[in-house]
């Protein structure tokens, strides 16, 4: 989740029933996104293409498994980065992304019927994953919750760093591919889930961000213009 002026913008007042609704209806769609970007098989996310590449090294564990195994490591590595200021309440980011395991795992399953031939239609899946996945994402900067493990890492370098928070989000991807490739290579001797999908999911995802705020701010604008009474959520 963005770490940015507009990001709190974009941040709910609403009451904390609502927000969880929303924030739990985003992260069903997000591994909707993630699971339709698999099904298309040209490239995945840094994050997804790590823990795919687990999948196959051991395939007795589910990817939802190894997602929440790095969960729990980069909550590690959160307080490694900042131990004195490691709060109790960051173990409550290991709930969501609990649930986004099981979310993961269920579509997973839900959309293993989906076997595509043709690149071209390889490429429109993506396409509707990215948006599924950036709308998922969105609506979890919306429900302005608890932050999972792994966003959780990237704010806390950079707290420690004081670095450009999109800097420190591209070198932490670029990381989590390395690894990922590295990882293939030496147990499947080939690099796997890395491909011109992942270069398309990074550019798309964000783009698809940024429309989904515009959609979102214009929207409450002629809502408010509408009715003057009417404040934000």
């Amino acid at each position: 989740m963005q770490h940015s002026g507009e990001a709190m913008e974009l941040q709910s007042n609403s009451s904390l029933t609502k927000r969880w609704i929303i924030y739990i209806i985003g992260i069903y769609i997000l591994t909707l996104g993630i699971s339709l970007a698999i099904r298309a098989g040209i490239g995945i996310s840094p994050q997804s293409s790590l823990t795919r590449t687990m999948t196959v090294i051991y395939p007795e564990l589910t990817q939802g498994t190894y997602s929440f195994l790095l969960e729990l490591i980069m909550l590690f590595l959160a307080y490694l980065v900042l131990p004195k200021d490691f709060k109790w309440k960051y173990f409550a980011g290991l709930i969501p992304a609990l649930v986004l395991s099981v979310f993961l795992d269920l579509n997973l399953l839900l959309t293993s019927f989906i076997k595509l031939e043709l690149y071209y239609t390889k490429v429109m899946l993506l396409v509707v994953a990215d948006a599924a996945l950036a709308y998922g994402l969105f609506l979890m900067i919306r429900a302005n919750l608890v932050l999972i493990p792994v966003d959780l890492f990237v704010n806390t370098v950079f707290k420690r760093t004081k670095r450009k928070w999109g800097n420190i989000k591209t070198v932490f991807d670029c990381s989590l591919l390395v690894i990922a490739a590295c990882i293939g290579l030496i147990f499947l001797s080939e690099i796997m889930f890395i491909r011109e999908g992942t270069i398309i999911n990074a550019i798309l995802v964000g783009q698809y961000i940024k429309l989904y705020s515009y959609l979102y701010k214009k929207a409450q604008t002629r809502k408010i213009g509408g009715d003057p009474t009417i404040i934000n959520r």
